[in-house]
């Protein structure tokens, strides 16, 4: 699946975990440090949703389009961990939180069959960045997919129409990303092999306290220059085959 998208666009996502206010703060330092990069690759970048928090961003998603983008973003797949000293404890102790992301492909053709019974679809008012139009009409769309569970939304669009047919380019592509991941675990399965839990999947941290340190922990490629790092310098992580 991924060789066949790899010179297309990209869906990605970020998901706060588990750290409370400081997994929301970090979802708001990743999504400022990715779009830095995101700017160093001349990618454009739209917001679909975003669901802020008391501390920051619980979730956000958005499109990335250019040349390779989904090839070269995939590998950012996983649970990306932070430790630090919180700036919401009164007591600066030092935290660890989570943050999940997510790249799918951006799919334009149905790759997998959706019955429109399996669908739930709900309309709801936008909010967030979105221009005049925010607020006004109910044009955000959310889509659950009854047999998974799997939920979507958008609200970048000004016509709810259009929310609704990109929310269903994103399940596609969440369904097909499943699908994969199906056969994958049958395959480690038959192996022998033990499924790691995504959440469980680490693949970088981010080391503000007692020292300051990125480590990729699949390449164990790290540095020291965590400020260089979060204002987009990731070609060192980003570009190396995982």
């Amino acid at each position: 699946m991924e060789e066949e998208y790899d010179k297309g666009n990209a869906i990605f996502s970020i998901y706060a975990g588990t750290g409370g206010r400081d997994a929301e703060d970090w979802v708001s330092i990743l999504l400022r440090m990715y779009k830095k990069y995101f700017q160093k690759k001349n990618f454009k970048v739209k917001e679909i949703s975003r669901v802020n928090g008391e501390g920051g961003i619980k979730s956000i998603t958005m499109e990335v389009k250019g040349k390779g983008a989904f090839g070269l973003l995939k590998g950012e797949n996983g649970v990306h961990r932070l430790v630090r000293i919180s700036p919401f404890s009164a007591k600066r102790l030092r935290h660890t939180s989570f943050a999940l992301v997510e790249v799918l492909p951006d799919i334009k053709e149905d790759k997998v069959k959706i019955k429109e019974e399996d669908l739930k679809i709900e309309t709801l008012r936008a909010s967030g960045p979105g221009g005049q139009y925010v607020n006004r009409r109910e044009s955000k769309v959310r889509i659950t997919h009854l047999p998974t569970g799997i939920t979507v939304s958008c609200q970048s669009e000004r016509l709810q129409g259009e929310n609704k047919k990109k929310a269903l380019r994103i399940l596609q592509a969440k369904l097909l990303q499943r699908q994969q991941q199906e056969k994958e675990k049958k395959i480690r399965s038959q192996l022998g092999a033990v499924p790691i839990a995504e959440w469980g999947n680490q693949i970088r941290s981010y080391i503000f306290h007692p020292y300051k340190m990125v480590k990729d922990h699949r390449t164990n490629i790290k540095t020291s220059r965590l400020e260089e790092v979060l204002d987009g310098d990731l070609d060192r992580f980003v570009k190396v085959k995982k």
